[in-house]
């Protein structure tokens, strides 16, 4: 697997768009790169005990051994992320002895893929989850801009198993700020091409302006990829969100947005302005089902997971197809989006 790189962006660029001081990216990495590194060594050296005890518990419970393959899940996790770190220092040190930035940029795109596989399918393996795919070919080549539905801790890791370690393509992420608390998210995504932006979407010009930073020279081996919900899906959100459509008095808006069952309505900053700065690009669109049961970390550990088939649709819509003005993008990406709607129903 091999993707061209594109070596406009510097380190302290990215580090600008991502918009935080040197202090406190290394106070936060000082605190994520211990906690993670302390709770592996305490499970591991609970294992012992721990082990024994999921395993009455799920006797008990008779809960298809739920508890056993989150603490499976769990050695996984923190086992990719000290690993990762470790790799990640790998990587580094030809760079700080005057090594190519695009080589350096290469070996983290690999680290990446390898980290996101490997957590991705222990996790897997650990729950005994089948997957499905379909539309696969809609990811074959670059450039793209690749929305994807938002319902789980899992989806986030998605685009990187099934399209840059499929096809290759290097992808731009578009994340909230939060996620920089992972401590290999924080390490490598920062080296790479993305941007993180603060939690609720993307409706101010600032953080516009970052994700439109992303098109700068994207290749035929590249993508932008977007959740445009800004935040995982539920019906208390739902609920919320159709509030506030409503107290402002939009009854199109509302009248979309109340069609939309299983996905929160498309926030439409990012998206826009992804075609506003590249209209030449093809849209890509990602629905999933079957990881409505992993919102968080106790959801694994109810066992909503174990035995679920997690079904992948992709399919492409080619730039000329998009209208250029706005009121017609803004309907497109409605259309659009009931179609991701209507697959999540279709179970």
């Amino acid at each position: 697997m091999s993707a061209p790189v594109s070596d406009t962006m510097s380190a302290p660029a990215v580090a600008e768009l991502n918009g935080e001081r040197w202090t406190t990216r290394w106070g936060r990495r000082a605190a994520s790169f211990s906690v993670s590194a302390a709770l592996l060594l305490v499970l591991l050296a609970s294992t012992p005990l721990s082990l024994p005890l999921a395993v009455l518990s799920d006797a008990v419970r008779r809960s298809r051994w739920a508890a056993t393959r989150f603490l499976a899940v769990a050695l996984v996790y923190l086992g990719c992320e000290l690993l990762g770190l470790t790799l990640g220092l790998v990587v580094w040190l030809p760079r700080a002895l005057g090594g190519s930035r695009a080589r350096f940029i290469e070996r983290n795109f690999r680290l990446q893929c390898w980290w996101v596989c490997t957590l991705f399918e222990g996790a897997r393996r650990a729950l005994g989850v089948r997957v499905e795919v379909e539309g696969a070919d809609a990811v074959a080549t670059g450039p793209i801009y690749l929305l994807v539905r938002h319902v789980s801790l899992a989806d986030t890791l998605l685009p990187t198993r099934f399209v840059s370690a499929q096809v290759g393509l290097q992808l731009r992420f578009v994340l909230k700020r939060e996620l920089l608390w992972d401590p290999c998210l924080d390490l490598v995504g920062q080296r790479l091409n993305n941007a993180f932006v603060r939690r609720g979407g993307l409706d101010t010009p600032a953080d516009v302006a970052a994700v439109q930073a992303l098109t700068e020279d994207l290749g035929p081996t590249e993508g932008v990829i977007v959740f445009p919900e800004g935040t995982r899906f539920s019906a208390e959100r739902r609920r919320r969100t159709l509030e506030r459509i409503e107290a402002r008095g939009d009854h199109e808006g509302l009248a979309r947005a109340s069609a939309l069952q299983h996905v929160l309505p498309p926030r439409l900053g990012g998206v826009l302005g992804l075609l506003d700065a590249r209209a030449d690009v093809d849209v890509v669109f990602c629905a999933h089902r079957g990881l409505s049961g992993a919102r968080t970390f106790g959801d694994l550990l109810s066992g909503a997971l174990v035995g679920r088939t997690l079904h992948i649709r992709f399919w492409r819509c080619p730039a000329g197809e998009i209208p250029k003005d706005e009121a017609g993008r803004v309907a497109w990406l409605h259309d659009q989006w009931a179609r991701v709607d209507a697959f999540v129903g279709a179970a």
